[in-house]
């Protein structure tokens, strides 16, 4: 390492980690954490850079890029910001490829998200932005015991709405007796001590709620046929379901069981901006507003000796060109492989190759909370292996007199079929077969709004999903600079499908972009002097 500049070195293992940052991290040179704000050294005053895509990514390196004294301009196809961080509200439009156009007729204060809705207390980076840019948030509940699993199929516990506090609590209970009867009788390999297998029998005991025979015969967790109250109402326990109706009726396969408690990114806490998820892209659309323009929709995109060349539609149909020293494109892979470029093979192999996950949602609005009012959900999810596949119950505005629940939201071949279906047909599916776990909905019923993302015009996917074999062939590509064009969005990450990926994503961009401008200021300096 002997006479290497700290530049090269940034340089070289940028090339090794895919990102500058680890290595001036390691040289003391950027004096914050990830999820702080930047404190990068130097302006790139006079250099213009050309953003592709107005959602967080855009719209994040915009913003930081101008406080490094850029001139950036941003094309964004739609009418709006915010890509897949999308909110529907009364008024509403969207037009999906072959499809019919919809307005949302949600009444007004009522909206639900369409793409992003959750942020987890994991997601430094998206906390610090909603810290940042003053955003308020309030919990989302993910997971609530309340909530129903629903199975389509045989068995004694099939086609009926069981509480997922039941199952939960009725499985605990019957393993730790297993358990607690293998210990005792010396069933395990292991040698144990006494003191040992009193230890754990006891934690069993705890764990599933056992009586002194170590045995499972139901417990107030799982809930009561009639509550406790006051005076002589000590309340009356709900028998337990048999281990063996609940293992026939399919109710603990991992499309039901527990599944929301597991995994990672979706415990608990998680949190939501007061009054939707666009909140997030508005207050980046307050800061780097004027420097986008709408309706653009991109043609072509090459590289010069000069920097980038985009040449693109307006919303007039009028082609246009714009020249920039670099271009952050953050153009989601399914769309950006029908724009003509000159990227290197590499590059059009990845965008070729990397695929994006089917989804689907609807929004169904209630003239009554009847989840609240009648059966005491607030929030969290309902689960079936119906094409419908879950319910999202609203973690904002409990009490309200009115509310909008998502009806569903599928994935893969059921997002698949469900939106091949017309609006109308959309409807009446998630009515018919969400209304075997809710009779009110007939009744109750007031207005629709759904959408396939992988329909969805300029999106045609929810999110980059990645093999191991497609992350060692094609990730590479994306995380280089092509000659002046970086990439970034949450294709470019190992957090896709979460708008950390779109943040850690933009700032990488940022970092490497203003490390390379840097870099031959100095070495231009040094040719000067």
């Amino acid at each position: 390492m002997t006479g290497i500049s700290r530049r090269d070195f940034i340089s070289k293992a940028s090339l090794l980690a895919g990102s500058s940052y680890p290595a001036m991290l390691a040289l003391g040179l950027l004096k914050t954490a990830p999820a702080e704000a930047f404190n990068l050294e130097g302006k790139g005053t006079g250099k213009h850079i050309i953003i592709l895509g107005a959602g967080l990514a855009g719209m994040t390196a915009a913003y930081e890029l101008k406080k490094l004294g850029y001139k950036c301009t941003i094309l964004e196809a739609r009418s709006r910001a915010g890509g897949r961080v999308w909110t529907v509200r009364k008024g509403t439009r969207e037009t999906e490829i072959g499809g019919e156009e919809q307005t949302a007729k949600l009444e007004q204060g009522l909206y639900f998200n369409a793409g992003a809705a959750r942020i987890p207390h994991q997601h430094e980076i998206s906390l610090h932005y909603c810290r940042e840019l003053k955003v308020p948030l309030e919990t989302y509940n993910n997971i609530n015991e309340a909530g129903f699993i629903y199975n389509d199929g045989e068995g004694a516990l099939a086609n009926k709405r069981v509480r997922i506090r039941e199952i939960h609590n009725d499985m605990r209970g019957y393993t730790s007796e297993l358990l607690a009867k293998a210990i005792d009788q010396d069933a395990l390999d292991r040698p144990m001590t006494v003191e040992d297998k009193e230890v754990l029998i006891e934690y069993l005991r705890a764990e599933g709620e056992l009586d002194p025979d170590k045995l499972y015969k139901g417990t107030p967790r799982r809930g009561y046929t009639t509550p406790p109250g006051a005076g002589n109402a000590p309340g009356k326990l709900a028998d337990p379901y048999e281990l063996s109706e609940i293992i026939r009726s399919g109710l603990i396969g991992h499309s039901f069981y527990n599944i929301g408690d597991y995994i990672y990114e979706q415990q608990m806490t998680m949190m939501q901006p007061v009054g939707g998820m666009d909140r997030i892209s508005d207050a980046f659309e307050r800061q780097v507003g004027k420097d986008i323009e709408y309706g653009a929709e991109v043609r072509e995109i090459r590289k010069t000796t000069a920097g980038a060349r985009v040449i693109y539609a307006n919303g007039s149909g009028k082609v246009k060109e714009i020249m920039g020293d670099y271009c952050i494109c953050t153009i989601p892979l399914p769309v950006l492989s029908g724009i003509a470029s000159d990227f290197s093979s590499p590059v059009l192999r990845a965008i070729d190759s990397v695929a994006y996950y089917e989804a689907g949602k609807i929004g169904l609005q209630f003239k009554r909370r009847f989840w609240e009012e009648d059966e005491h959900i607030y929030g969290g999810i309902s689960r079936t292996n119906m094409d419908i596949h879950q319910i999202f119950y609203p973690s904002n505005d409990f009490l309200s007199k009115k509310g909008v629940l998502v009806g569903y939201y599928n994935f893969g071949e059921k997002a698949v079929k469900v939106g091949d279906l017309s609006l109308a047909a959309r409807e009446k599916l998630a009515l018919e077969q969400g209304g075997r776990i809710h009779p009110q909905y007939w009744e109750e019923f007031e207005a629709s709004f759904s959408l396939a993302w992988h329909k969805t015009r300029y999106s045609q996917g929810a999110f980059a999903t990645y093999t191991s074999d497609s992350r060692e062939r094609f990730y590479p590509a994306l995380l280089q600079p092509d000659g002046p064009v970086y990439f970034a969005g949450e294709h470019t990450s190992y957090l896709t499908a979460w708008m950390a990926g779109a943040f850690e994503s933009a700032r990488r961009s940022v970092r490497d972009l203003h490390a390379r401008v840097m870099s031959t200021q100095q070495a231009q300096a040094e040719v000067k002097g």
